[in-house]
């Protein structure tokens, strides 16, 4: 409402500030509703017992609503969105995905009553298109995927949407200091293990926000815990972590899904990490498989990259004599997957053979033991 005051003019939002507690009620109030997801304890080798034991827990992300770590993302970038007055009612929400995150997106849009636009290359499969449109999500496809992120801001700006812009805003939308962000989330369920405070959290990179939420609370509480970041074949972070130059790019993605990408995205601070790990697809692939069959169910191939670096420092700290803990996350369940990572002949159309990360898979559960020169790059206590 407009009016003239005083010889001037008057503009009054408060329709609009009532329609935007609303919305955040709304997503706090599914947030309550919700139980924190489950670490897992894995279970290891009996080598592992021995130097006072060490232990590797999964936090499992796939039990979200939405079915994977990205809706924590999610309900953070619309609670940053809405509390910066970014996010109105009526107006379209923009995202430039094809993957989880536009799934999880899709889910808080439709529960505080606004349409949701992902922008996605035309060669995304239909069974990532379902899921969003599942979630009441419409897609908006390109002709290459580098056109995305000018498309969704282009799509923003012609219908008065927001871009909600997941690779930008994902390391500052989360408060990393508490909260019950993720890294707190650990501590706190850790509290009465016989290693409360692990020796390394392993993580992937996709947007960089989660690596840096868990790197800042780590230094803000002061835990003299190590991060590692696990890089898949083909995404930059790991060079570009390796020379610091962030400009670094690649022509070609990264199979798996969720994490690895062609440039270094804004949202990713190198600086709070400690080691990264570069994982061939290969050996992502293979570990999904091996946790998969421990677990009794499918995870999903940043699931097998995250286990790949955690298992490389297990048997770190095992040379080392060295007992502790180490964390990582189950993203999302490998369900998604039966027709690429857990499918044979998707594996070898790909050019993958299996064979070499399944033989140090198995000398690892047969004796603890690792490659020598596979292991991290960075500082640590065993790197």
């Amino acid at each position: 409402m407009t009016t003239a005051l005083g010889g001037g003019v008057w503009t009054d939002h408060r329709a609009d500030r009532s329609w935007t507690q609303n919305a955040i009620r709304l997503i706090e109030a599914d947030a309550t509703r919700s139980a924190d997801t489950h670490l897992l304890r894995f279970p290891l080798p009996t080598w592992s017992t021995s130097s006072g034991g060490i232990d590797l827990y999964l936090k499992d992300e796939s039990t979200h609503i939405t079915g994977s770590l990205k809706h924590r993302l999610a309900r953070s970038l619309f609670l940053y969105a809405l509390c910066n007055g970014w996010i109105r009612q009526g107006a379209p929400v923009i995202e430039a995905s094809s993957g989880s995150t536009a799934v999880s997106e899709a889910y808080f849009a439709a529960l505080i009553g606004v349409p949701f636009v992902a922008v996605m290359p035309r060669t995304t499969s239909a069974s990532k298109v379902a899921l969003i449109e599942r979630q009441g999500g419409r897609c908006h496809f390109v002709d290459a995927a580098g056109e995305v992120y000018t498309a969704a801001a282009d799509l923003a700006r012609q219908t008065g949407g927001h871009f909600i812009d997941q690779f930008t805003m994902a390391e500052r939308a989360t408060d990393w200091r508490g909260n019950n962000n993720i890294a707190e989330s650990i501590f706190t369920q850790l509290a009465d293990e016989r290693h409360p405070v692990p020796t390394w959290v392993v993580v992937g990179a996709g947007t960089g926000g989660t690596s840096a939420t868990i790197g800042r609370y780590i230094r803000y509480r002061r835990h003299p815990t190590w991060l590692a970041v696990v890089d898949p074949e083909n995404s930059v972070f790991a060079p570009a972590y390796a020379t610091g130059d962030p400009t670094v790019s690649s022509s070609t993605g990264s199979r798996i899904e969720g994490i690895g990408r062609p440039r270094v995205e804004p949202s990713f601070v190198s600086q709070v990490i400690d080691a990264m790990v570069t994982v061939p697809d290969a050996a992502s692939i293979a570990t999904a498989r091996l946790v998969s069959d421990v677990l009794g169910r499918r995870v999903g191939g940043s699931t097998g990259t995250n286990m790949w670096g955690a298992f490389a420092l297990v048997a770190q700290m095992a040379a080392a004599g060295r007992p502790g803990s180490v964390v990582t996350l189950l993203c999302d369940a490998g369900d998604r997957y039966g027709d690429t990572y857990f499918d044979d002949a998707w594996v070898a159309a790909q050019g993958i053979s299996l064979d070499a990360p399944r033989a140090v898979l198995d000398e690892f559960w047969a004796d603890g033991s690792w490659p020598t020169g596979s292991g991290p790059t960075g500082s640590g206590p065993t790197a």
